[in-house]
């Protein structure tokens, strides 16, 4: 995880996308909104209408595209303000003549579902040496596993120094909760040597905060200042300032939960001497004489775990007695 390291454990990318829908202004106030928050990263869409769709076949999106169209100044005034603000810029680049004047700006590339199979954009991508994640909404597991293949074999290093990362994702807005399918992540981790993460596309937090749980290294999230009267679609699936917040206050709390992976009385469990006084010792049911040998009937178990533990009780039975014992009383 050293290329995706920020200053949360789990590293958080507010996704501003096309939520500012062209409007340069509005694209700042988010970007402001997205620092102070407390995300890792900021991340915005570079396109033109004309370099995602083709107007002869799709008129209607590729006119969609060019409204919320920013201009290359736009963008890197952008990054600068994000650098002036604490905050990495990110960015899916849909164009490929945009690498040339952005890349300078770019520290970490997204591929968007979309792209998964678009080879010469993920190969530009490769060859700028930058770090990669990649979301998998639409697409089956050989896909995802053939994209991996691809970039492995136009620069190796992004595998064997992990380099890129993957993302569960469903693309739709919003999502039902069965869409979701965090257990993904688990496939992913399986089969792949790479960090593995979940970007967002339901209603809420409780999928990003499970997929937090199960393990996800970096979370996608859309970003937005407010969710009412918003009419493009991603604004609803989208989390606020105040939600990313509680986000990161969750994520800490997650972590501790989570603990450690070795397993032994904890140090609240010791102090509390719980250890002893919440198991059981083993001890005699009535009075024994010195060199008699017990029965199963002539023992107990029963709190405080002192003498012997009830972990030895079927070891005992058999044995003779080295001295006395009053009914009741402990057996060293």
């Amino acid at each position: 995880m050293s290329h995706f390291v920020g200053k949360n454990p789990v590293y958080i990318i507010a996704e501003i996308g096309g939520n500012h829908e062209g409007d340069f202004e509005y694209a700042k106030k988010l970007t402001r909104l997205a620092a102070e928050s407390g995300a890792d990263a900021v991340k915005f869409q570079i396109y033109t209408g004309d370099s995602l769709v083709n107007a002869k076949y799709d008129p209607t999106r590729n006119k969609h595209f060019k409204n919320f169209e920013l201009s290359e100044e736009k963008y890197i005034e952008l990054a600068k303000l994000c650098e002036d603000l604490g905050i990495t810029f990110m960015a899916s680049v849909w164009d490929m003549e945009a690498f040339s004047w952005i890349d300078p700006y770019i520290p970490i590339y997204k591929v968007g579902s979309g792209d998964l199979t678009a080879y010469p954009l993920l190969k530009k991508m490769v060859l700028t040496g930058k770090p990669m994640i990649l979301s998998t909404g639409l697409s089956t597991f050989e896909e995802v596993q053939d994209a991996v293949d691809f970039i492995n074999s136009v620069d190796p290093k992004f595998v064997e120094e992990q380099k890129l990362s993957i993302l569960q994702c469903t693309s739709m807005y919003p999502i039902p909760y069965e869409d979701a399918n965090l257990n993904v992540m688990c496939t992913y981790m399986e089969e792949f040597d790479l960090p593995i993460g979940y970007s967002d596309h339901t209603v809420g937090m409780e999928a990003i905060e499970t997929a937090i749980v199960m393990g996800a290294e970096i979370i996608e999230v859309h970003f937005t200042d407010c969710r009412e009267g918003k009419v493009f679609r991603d604004h609803k699936v989208s989390a606020t300032c105040s939600e990313i917040q509680e986000l990161i206050k969750k994520i800490d709390r997650i972590n501790t939960l989570k603990g450690s992976y070795e397993k032994k009385p904890t140090p609240s469990e010791i102090n509390a001497k719980h250890v002893d006084s919440f198991r059981r010792g083993v001890f005699v049911t009535r009075d024994i004489k010195q060199g008699e040998t017990l029965t199963e009937s002539d023992l107990i178990t029963l709190r405080p775990n002192i003498g012997t533990g009830a972990e030895n009780f079927y070891k005992l039975i058999g044995t003779k007695v080295s001295e006395n014992l009053d009914k009741l009383s402990k057996i060293k």
